[in-house]
């Protein structure tokens, strides 16, 4: 049995905020052609970033999480992703999908009219995403312009300016068909709802190898069980418990491939006490015992 170990994975701190730098000070743009294959299990799992993102379907289809929302994209469609929201992208098989990143400010200088009157309102809005069919005319517009900045990538002598031109150009399309959304009442509840989470998630990353159940999880923030649960399944389509297994099972899987423990301690570190349940959730989980999957992954 033959496996690719050389993954790619994405790396988040404990709230889920991605802790690689896109870009850099003077060049706040990166360009990333990407295939789902090449990542864990073919997902680019939960994270956000304070950068905006478009990606451009090339081939294959891509099931996409953005917040509490879910949904296929299919080749020759794309998708926009706003500033500091939670997502998520997986594909059962091979799917390519070029994509950038950039700060709001690449667009123009956060302390001129131009950004005032045309990037801070839509990153500052209520708009979490904004999906591109190919079908409609101007949203085929807009990834056309996609394509063109991709193809940009591939120039040696100019690629920068052409980025940042056709980029304000695919801003301004957005922009000009877009219906921005201000429901301030529900965005505070969003933002609320969400550090709720991101605080329960933190208290399950610092306490996943005690016994931890979902009173005390909810109890963390101040919220009823119901609430947790609802929150869970709102923003990240798991329940609470689920989740911390999951994560028990994540670091279990990162302790078999860096250390030589034996799996019994590593079962018990990660909070499973009964060892046999540990490796039949683990083979469950992953398709391996965790004796393969450190054989494979060391």
């Amino acid at each position: 049995m033959s496996l690719n170990t050389n993954y790619t994975k994405i790396i988040t701190d404990e709230d889920f905020m991605e802790t690689a730098q896109h870009g850099s000070n003077s060049y706040p743009f990166c360009f990333y052609n990407e295939n789902l294959s090449f990542f864990d299990f073919n997902c680019i799992d939960w994270h956000w970033h304070t950068e905006l993102e478009f990606v451009y379907i090339e081939s294959g289809t891509v099931t996409v999480w953005v917040g509490e929302k879910q949904f296929d994209l299919t080749e020759g469609n794309g998708i926009f992703i706003n500033s500091k929201v939670l997502h998520r992208f997986y594909s059962p098989s091979d799917a390519h999908i070029p994509n950038f990143v950039f700060m709001p400010s690449f667009i123009a200088a956060d302390d001129s009219f131009i950004y005032q009157k045309y990037v801070l309102p839509i990153i500052s809005s209520a708009l979490s995403f904004q999906i591109f069919h190919k079908e409609i005319l101007w949203q085929a517009k807009a990834l056309s312009v996609m394509r063109e900045i991709i193809t940009a990538q591939e120039s040696i002598s100019s690629k920068e300016l052409m980025t940042a031109s056709r980029l304000q150009n695919l801003w301004l399309v957005l922009f000009e068909n877009i219906d921005i959304p201000y429901p301030e009442e529900h965005k505070d509840h969003s933002s609320a709802s969400q550090a709720r989470l991101q605080l329960m998630m933190q208290f399950i990353h610092l306490n996943y190898s005690q016994d931890i159940s979902l009173e005390d999880i909810a109890r963390h923030v101040m919220v009823s069980k119901s609430t947790a649960l609802n929150l869970f399944r709102k923003y990240l389509h798991t329940t609470p418990v689920n989740y911390l297994i999951n994560y028990r099972l994540k670091q279990a899987a990162r302790l078999l491939s860096k250390t030589e423990k034996k799996i019994h301690t590593i079962s018990c570190e990660t909070g499973f006490h009964n060892v046999d349940y540990f490796c039949r959730l683990f083979k469950k989980h992953y398709h391996l015992t965790p004796t393969e999957y450190r054989k494979y992954r060391t």
